[in-house]
């Protein structure tokens, strides 16, 4: 095994993990950095998530979603020791980076996840524009086919004109509950 480039520099580094894993192996590394008295070289450890609104049977519900699936970030100064109790953590299939040295992750890239992973409100997040073309997805009039007559960001909502009978009519539905055709 190749030597670390000791560095006296707290720096984030990412790790690669088994998806699905993520949240064990961040539990398992604070225990390891814990028992064995790392605290002075391996200082946080990191799954990024965010907060999304999804519509199940009819019920908005917010949610955390983990942002990188099979990712952990842990901020820490590599050395020999502190490379080997991170590496060795179950589930940790190896650092980012050229081979067996690790790359840190820049402070802009940190300051912006940090800053997804605070929003208090959830986004909603919409690729429509008016006049697309929609399938309703959810609600009393799935599988009805419309056409977007407006949108609403802050709420979420959107404007939707669906033939009924002949005629067209308005609804305004949440944006989780329609998709582009």
């Amino acid at each position: 095994m190749a030597k670390q480039q000791v560095s006296t520099e707290k720096k984030w580094y990412v790790l690669h993990t088994y998806s699905g894993y993520e949240d064990a192996v961040a539990k398992n590394l604070k225990q390891r950095v814990e028992s064995l008295g790392m605290e002075d070289k391996i200082f946080n450890v990191v799954v990024p998530k965010e907060k999304k609104i999804k519509i199940r049977n009819g019920k908005k519900r917010t949610i955390e979603e983990k942002i990188y699936p099979g990712y952990v970030l842990v901020e820490m100064i590599v050395t020999d020791d502190s490379w080997y109790v991170v590496r060795n953590t179950p589930n940790v299939t190896g650092f980012v980076g050229a081979g067996t040295v690790p790359l840190p992750v820049s402070q802009d890239e940190i300051e912006s996840l940090k800053k997804r992973m605070v929003d208090e409100e959830p986004k909603y997040k919409m690729d429509f524009k008016k006049g697309d073309l929609i399938k309703i997805i959810d609600g009393p009039f799935k599988d009805s086919d419309g056409k977007v007559a407006g949108i609403d960001k802050e709420k979420g909502k959107v404007k939707v004109m669906i033939n009924m009978f002949g005629r067209d009519t308005s609804l305004e539905l949440d944006s989780l509950q329609i998709k582009k055709v």
